[in-house]
């Protein structure tokens, strides 16, 4: 909500944000000019006049299209100088994915959100949890990148984890984790010593990491999760298959959180439940 101003505030609030986006632009009075479709005498008395009226409408706007700034920002009827087009780009985009989420986009954004807490729904066991043998077997048959990529880029993560301030929270559906340990679905031709190497990594770093980082397993038939990420209050990337659609708006951002929020709240296995869950289930195989 804006405070209501007097035309003469108004008009040299105007003139102020005219004089700043020009300079931002690189445009001189000339440039601007022709532009708009003016002289030069007119930009000049837009810039620098005394009165309390405003240009009309219709310079106003070219004014704006010009310098690639909106109207209501123009005006002092918004503090966001971006047109309505570069707001809606901005605050949702498409960005490619690769076969691991840990890729370099990836990587940067969890820098970006360095001492913010990230809450993260993998789409399969958390490629910055997994040991270098279970990296090994999963990257070495049926992936773009080799394995050795992917174990670098997930110790790089590690390296991160340990050195930033950022709490991390996990939430994975309780199929997800049973299916491994009993070597279901998508994990069925795992060898049995990647599956143990892997639990043991898994348990070993949810210890030396706790509480900074905290698991939870939630049951998938009650509250239905989409793979996503959200880097604190700064944006949610929401994983499509090949491609990341990320959201930069904080109304989005606050619907992402508040959902991952719910599925913490309705989790059955915390990351201090988590080495009971796994020895049950294994011994119910």
């Amino acid at each position: 909500m804006f405070t209501k101003i007097d035309k003469r505030s108004r008009a040299e609030a105007f003139r102020h944000r005219l004089v700043k986006a020009l300079s931002e632009s690189g445009l001189s009075q000339s440039e601007l000019a022709r532009r708009i479709g003016v002289d030069r005498s007119t930009v000049s008395q837009l810039l620098t006049g005394t009165g309390a009226r405003l240009p009309n409408a219709q310079v106003i706007a070219e004014c704006a299209s010009a310098l690639a700034v909106s109207s209501d920002w123009l005006l002092s009827l918004s503090d966001r100088a971006e047109t309505a087009s570069d707001l809606l780009a901005n605050a949702m985009t498409l960005t490619k994915a690769s076969r691991t989420a840990e890729d370099e986009q990836i990587f940067k954004w969890h820098k970006e959100a360095a001492g913010y807490k990230i809450r993260h729904v993998p789409a399969t066991l958390p490629d910055m949890l997994k040991c270098k043998e279970m990296l090994e077997w999963e990257y070495g048959t049926h992936s773009n990148r080799s394995a050795q990529q992917a174990i670098g880029a997930t110790k790089d993560q590690l390296t991160w984890l340990y050195d930033t301030p950022s709490d991390y929270e996990i939430a994975l559906p309780e199929h997800e984790l049973t299916n491994f340990l009993h070597q279901q679905g998508y994990y069925a031709d795992m060898p049995k010593g990647v599956k143990d190497r892997q639990v043991a990594h898994l348990l070993g770093l949810c210890d030396a990491l706790y509480p900074r980082l905290r698991v939870y397993l939630f049951d998938a038939r009650q509250f239905y999760a989409s793979p996503v990420t959200i880097f604190g209050p700064l944006l949610a990337a929401l994983y499509i298959g090949q491609s990341f659609l990320v959201f930069r708006d904080s109304d989005r951002i606050r619907t992402f959180t508040q959902h991952f929020d719910q599925i913490i709240k309705v989790a059955s296995i915390d990351t201090r439940a988590l080495s009971g869950f796994i020895d049950e289930a294994r011994e119910l195989k």
